[in-house]
């Protein structure tokens, strides 16, 4: 029998889309950008201008003359922290509840994080 890889369990990600974070470990450690794509089954998730990779492409007719184009590998969610633009710190999600709905908040200042996408 072949060997297999790993395979990773879908699990809710600690990040939306949308969310603006903190990469805290690896080759990118420090630097903040918002998630641009979350991949719950793999556990994954792409945030802008960190984890560059360069992908030599084809020429196609959308990129006439192909070449070597850089953009953004999906990361473990695990490398990330939600980063709180108002405490300017990272943090953990707390949530509020009260009779307009389910708030979630910022552990360290307590304001409200932002929902819309």
């Amino acid at each position: 029998m072949a060997a297999t890889k790993h395979k990773v369990q879908p699990s809710k990600i600690h990040v939306r889309k949308g969310d603006y974070v903190m990469v805290i470990s690896g080759k990118d450690a420090g630097k903040k950008g918002k998630v641009i794509d979350v991949i719950l089954k793999k556990g994954r998730i792409v945030v802008e201008k960190a984890n560059m990779i360069k992908r030599h492409t084809k020429p196609s007719q959308s990129m006439p003359q192909g070449g070597i184009v850089q953009k953004e590998a999906p990361m473990a969610s695990s490398n990330v922290m939600l980063y709180c633009q108002e405490c300017k710190s990272v943090t953990r999600v707390s949530y509020k509840v009260t009779e307009d709905g389910k708030f979630r908040v910022c552990k360290k200042c307590g304001v409200n994080l932002p929902d819309k996408h």
